[in-house]
């Protein structure tokens, strides 16, 4: 007896069902893997937690930088000002290599400047001591980028006379990739412009 050939085009239909079935699984299954390490990830960058000396789990809860842009281009604002006015003939060259990495081109072209003027050869020659005493900052964040108008107050010890200056700066924030530690707050300084000068008379 004869066995009964299986009709081939039975066997290719059902064969074609199987990897149709099997592919629409597999795509259904990494879908799925897809979705749920998004939401895993998305819920460890929305809950972080931390171990105390005493073995118990603290929550931590992620703070968003723009919450707090204010009170990081007022720092950067002040840490500016004070390396590049904050001089003295031992400590000038180090303050000023860090206040260039808070700004741009326009600052390197005042410190250019200021260098060719012999600003800092009568630093060095006299020993003179210029100490910023105050630093405000006037900005407006709605605005991009960020422009702000900065009031410093210094006093320059020539010896035993001690003379105070207000200067008034202004120029934009832009904000950039923080570089730990030479720019923390992600910040740079643009279009800086020292716009007056005058000493302050008791």
């Amino acid at each position: 007896m004869k066995t009964p050939y299986t009709d081939i085009f039975a066997i290719l239909k059902l064969n074609r069902l199987v990897s149709i079935s099997i592919s629409i699984g597999a795509f259904l299954a990494i879908s799925y893997s897809a979705w749920l390490t998004y939401s895993i990830h998305n819920e460890a960058l929305n809950n972080a937690f931390a171990v105390d000396a005493n073995g118990n789990v603290l929550p931590l809860t992620w703070e968003n930088k723009k919450d707090h842009l204010d009170v990081e281009v007022l720092a950067h604002l002040d840490n500016f000002h004070r390396y590049f006015y904050d001089l003295e003939s031992g400590t000038y060259e180090k303050h000023i290599e860090k206040a260039l990495w808070l700004g741009d081109q326009s600052v390197s072209d005042l410190f250019q400047q200021k260098k060719a003027d012999g600003v800092y050869n009568r630093l060095l020659q006299y020993s003179l001591v210029q100490q910023v005493t105050q630093v405000q900052s006037e900005i407006d964040i709605q605005s991009t980028p960020i422009p702000f108008r900065t009031t410093t107050v210094f006093k320059i010890n020539r010896g035993g006379i001690t003379d105070t200056y207000e200067l008034i700066t202004s120029g934009k924030i832009l904000q950039v990739e923080r570089h730990f530690p030479k720019n923390p707050h992600g910040m740079l300084i643009t279009d800086f412009y020292e716009n007056s000068l005058q000493k302050v008379t008791d």
